[in-house]
């Protein structure tokens, strides 16, 4: 059985999708002229987790990590990405927050080892 090599053009599709549907979330919260959430910092984007679709901003730089891939093609399973709700990602709240802190852990890190 031959592995397959991820499609760098096809992750970039979806990548592209996320973000732009990323980028029509928060109606209900203050928005700029385009739409984005006043509240979400260039370069991080919104993600709905958990049963009460708890609302957590997370940096565009998590959508490279396999980790959080992972998570992303559940949601893709379980929603598509034909919904106006936004990214849902379908975990418990406890296990998407170990997750991220573990992924801002190792980017630290990384940067750390990257600057000596």
């Amino acid at each position: 059985m031959a592995i397959r090599k991820p499609n760098k053009l096809a992750q970039a599709a979806v990548m592209k999708q996320i973000l732009k549907r990323c980028s029509s979330l928060g109606k209900k919260q203050s928005c700029d002229e385009q739409g984005i959430p006043v509240d979400v910092p260039k370069g991080h984007f919104v993600v709905y987790v958990g049963e009460n679709r708890s609302r957590y901003i997370v940096p565009i730089s998590f959508l490279t990590r396999p980790e959080f891939q992972t998570l992303l093609h559940l949601a893709e399973e379980e929603f598509g990405f034909g919904h106006d709700k936004g990214l849902t990602i379908p975990c418990e709240e406890v296990v998407f927050r170990s997750l991220t802190s573990m992924l801002r852990h190792r980017m630290r890190k990384a940067t750390i080892v990257e600057g000596d």
